[in-house]
């Protein structure tokens, strides 16, 4: 999937703000203030995106995929880094995407649940 689609994508889930780490040289998005992506390179400078995925999951994506990865520069047990030129279909990236995006959301505290659904209105 191009980077723009993935970007594009990450930002109509709800609540979701962007922001530009410049250290990093990397995309990031958060919801309620949490990441639950990052889009940039490794150390080759080939395009990634990183997302939280539970630990379980993530080994099995792992197993399956060669171009899923432990997390770069991030927790490898709750972060997985996938090339973004990869032969993944588009609906298994978004899924991934969606489900980063949830295990965040739900660590959030009810009050900005709340806050971040009533603005989806």
């Amino acid at each position: 999937m191009e980077k723009e689609k993935l970007q594009t994508y990450c930002l109509t889930l709800p609540g979701v703000t962007h922001d530009y780490q410049m250290e990093w040289r990397a995309d990031r998005y958060h919801v309620g203030g949490k990441m639950f992506a990052m889009m940039g390179g490794d150390s080759e400078r080939k395009p990634i995106i990183t997302l939280k995925c539970e630990p379980t999951r993530a080994e099995e994506l792992r197993a399956t995929y060669d171009d899923i990865v432990p997390g770069y520069y991030m927790n490898k047990t709750h972060w997985n880094s996938i090339y973004v030129d990869s032969d993944l279909t588009n609906e298994l990236l978004e899924r991934l995407i969606l489900h980063s995006y949830q295990l965040v959301f739900q660590k959030l505290t009810k009050k900005m649940q709340n806050q971040i659904n009533q603005s989806d209105l």
